[in-house]
């Protein structure tokens, strides 16, 4: 059995971080396609307030048992070179990252496939929990859509 990673990231997911991981794939020749998912917090409408940030929190031995449960699903499923899944902890404010998906596979349309159904996923399965901080300092809880 493979070993469970650690999808879990401080704060939110720099593009640098990103920028990093798609360089390391250069050298990977057999791969013909890269798809990128970011999930990025948005500033939604919550009565007369606007959300400023999302605080991510999760029970992470669980949620990275589930993560590696997703990520084998997905190379059963489809024919994928190389996926890499991180997710933030903590506080992300509105305009930065808290997800990335990364797929990669000898032909795009399996990325794109593949990429769907990793994301589509992670949202109904993770025990991932975020709590909206709005502008005004009141907090909600998030629901995933």
């Amino acid at each position: 059995m493979k070993s469970i990673k650690n999808v879990f990231r401080e704060g939110p997911i720099s593009p640098e971080f990103i920028a990093d991981s798609i360089a390391k794939h250069q050298v990977k020749t057999g791969i013909g396609a890269h798809n990128i998912f970011l999930g990025q917090v948005r500033a939604d409408q919550a009565g007369d307030s606007a959300v400023g940030a999302i605080e991510y929190t999760a029970y992470a031995e669980m949620a990275n048992k589930v993560m590696h449960e997703i990520r084998e699903r997905t190379f059963e499923e489809f024919d994928v070179t190389c996926m890499h899944i991180y997710h933030s902890l903590g506080t992300v404010k509105t305009g930065e990252v808290c997800l990335f998906v990364f797929v990669s596979a000898p032909h795009r349309r399996v990325t794109f496939r593949a990429l769907e159904y990793v994301v589509e996923a992670i949202k109904a399965e993770a025990p991932i929990f975020g709590k909206e901080i709005l502008e005004n300092e009141s907090h909600k809880w998030k629901v995933n859509n």
